[in-house]
């Protein structure tokens, strides 16, 4: 398969990368045509990461793949969504803005700059990630944090800022807030007329939302973010059968596969995704489930025809 990248992609990719790409193509190629990656880190970046924009880019083209959001949880990505779309067409690039300290945190400015972006590549506004109180005090840090909730009811500017959200048509993603947090968050915004709404990675931690919990959200119109990157390694958090319950509990029209994927350890995520979809192939979904789950729901929750 490395043969059917370009030098300058397989220069980059060589070593251990080359090799994953091989193994990957035992889940089949096509298994990716149309697919949108929601959920993608990427250099240039303050954490270390294994491929930037335009590979990454490059190589999702080459794997058949629809588009890919490009996510950093310290600076908005709606400027690289639009070089990496001049340099690699016909491939759709999204980028958003993670309200985290570095950007200000609940910060209006921060999200009406993004769409005044060239190019309106700004897609996607996420609550509190990294810096999420919810994060800092699941990782009994010592540090500030973002809240988004006080006496049990939502900050007026997080109010603000989800009917900023919904003025402009942007997706809202639930970041590390916790469960209860995101529960209010897709509540808020299905009272503003927010179109589209998502649960990041719901049973990743912090967050973890129960099989209940998510099945609220969903009824409030919400889809539900389930991520490979929860399944691997050191950040194993679930089993794939556990996945397997809740989406069949939600419904797969509720539910968005994305990899989470760009730690130095991991696969790249093109390989993550065939490997993720081959997963829930063999506990039973039928293709047209995951079709639904990777091409068509990230689709309408980005707006897109």
């Amino acid at each position: 398969m490395c043969r059917r990248l370009s030098r300058f992609v397989i220069k980059r990719l060589a070593g251990p990368f080359c090799l994953s790409l091989l193994v990957a193509t035992a889940h089949g190629q096509s298994n990716l045509a149309g697919v949108i990656d929601i959920h993608a880190h990427c250099d240039p970046d303050s954490m270390p990461r294994p491929i930037d924009a335009l590979d990454l880019a490059r190589l999702a083209k080459t794997r058949g793949m629809r588009g890919l959001v490009l996510k950093n949880h310290y600076e908005s990505t709606a400027a690289l969504a639009y070089i990496v779309r001049k340099e690699v067409p016909d491939i759709e690039i999204f980028g958003g803005v993670v309200l985290n300290r570095s950007v200000g945190g609940i910060n209006s400015s921060a999200v009406e700059r993004m769409v005044l972006m060239k190019g309106g590549w700004g897609r996607v506004v996420w609550m509190p990630t990294f810096d999420a109180e919810n994060q800092v005090r699941y990782s009994k840090a010592n540090r500030p944090f973002v809240p988004v909730v006080k006496d049990g009811h939502l900050l007026p500017e997080v109010q603000q800022m989800i009917e900023l959200v919904a003025k402009h048509q942007l997706t809202l993603e639930t970041g590390h807030s916790s469960a209860e947090e995101g529960l209010m968050i897709v509540r808020e915004a299905r009272r503003q007329g927010v179109l589209h709404v998502v649960v990041t990675h719901a049973m990743a931690a912090p967050v973890r939302m129960t099989i209940q919990q998510m099945r609220e959200a969903a009824r409030e119109g919400a889809y539900i973010e389930f991520t490979y990157n929860a399944v691997l390694g050191p950040n194993q958090i679930v089993e794939m059968d556990d996945y397997a319950k809740a989406i069949r509990e939600i419904g797969p029209s509720f539910c968005i596969l994305s990899s989470d994927l760009g730690e130095m350890r991991n696969p790249l995520h093109p390989d993550g995704l065939a490997a993720f979809f081959q997963a829930l192939l063999k506990e039973g979904f039928s293709q047209g489930e995951i079709d639904l789950m990777s091409k068509t729901n990230p689709a309408r929750a980005l707006g897109l025809q």
